[in-house]
């Protein structure tokens, strides 16, 4: 299966899309916490195994692999606690980058449900060239899902987290050698898209050792 891969700019050029685009839909921005920026996972933290994601959430084999390979890895691996799922988000684009402010604005609970959401209806969101009809439909899905339009704004607006949200996707690619998604990371190796049957092979590998 192949991957997705675009090319990676700086953070500051994420980051500042986003700062512009907000001034232009004239809402203030707002400096929320300085907190860090929580791991979403999902699974037994004690497991012996951890897989890691890293997927851009504009990014169609990602939408692919959630709808088509991740229902089966929940089921099989994550439920039961024989692993630990690690998401991290990758930002190829600016729209990525709103699209995880909204997954994320609702906390660790409301957050793998909207990420569903996203991924189902991601034609629908991601393909406009309007970005202020991005970020309507963005906000329609945050409602969907609960979230009220002062909340959505309220973290749409939160310029310090949009920051550490960029420069800790900037540190795991580093880290990791992010170049294309969806990308995995099993107990420290790397590998690249694959089918359920590929990563089940290699997952049950890790297990055994």
């Amino acid at each position: 299966m192949k991957g997705f891969t675009q090319k990676l700019g700086r953070s500051t050029h994420i980051f500042l899309g986003t700062f512009l685009f907000l001034i232009g839909l004239s809402l203030p921005l707002q400096s929320q916490s300085d907190e860090r920026v929580e791991e979403m996972i999902l699974g037994n933290p004690d497991a012996p195994v951890i897989l890691t994601e890293y997927a851009s959430l504009t990014c169609p084999y990602c939408a692919q692999f959630h709808q088509n390979v991740y229902p089966e890895l929940k089921r099989n691996y994550i439920d039961n606690g024989k692993i630990l799922f690690r998401f991290r988000e990758v930002y190829f684009d600016r729209m990525g980058l709103w699209a995880s402010i909204v997954a994320r604005c609702g906390g660790s609970e409301k957050y793998f449900g909207i990420l569903d959401l996203l991924f189902a209806s991601q034609q629908s969101w991601s393909t406009p060239r309007d970005a202020g009809l991005i970020v309507e439909r963005l906000m329609e899905i945050g409602r969907a899902a609960g979230l009220s339009n002062d909340a959505l704004q309220v973290c749409l607006t939160d310029a310090a987290k949009a920051k550490r949200l960029n420069d800790f996707w900037e540190e795991n690619r580093k880290e990791d050698n992010i170049n294309s998604t969806p990308t995995f990371v099993i107990n420290g190796k790397l590998y690249s898209n694959m089918t359920y049957d590929e990563l089940s092979s290699l997952l049950d590998d890790a297990l055994m050792n």
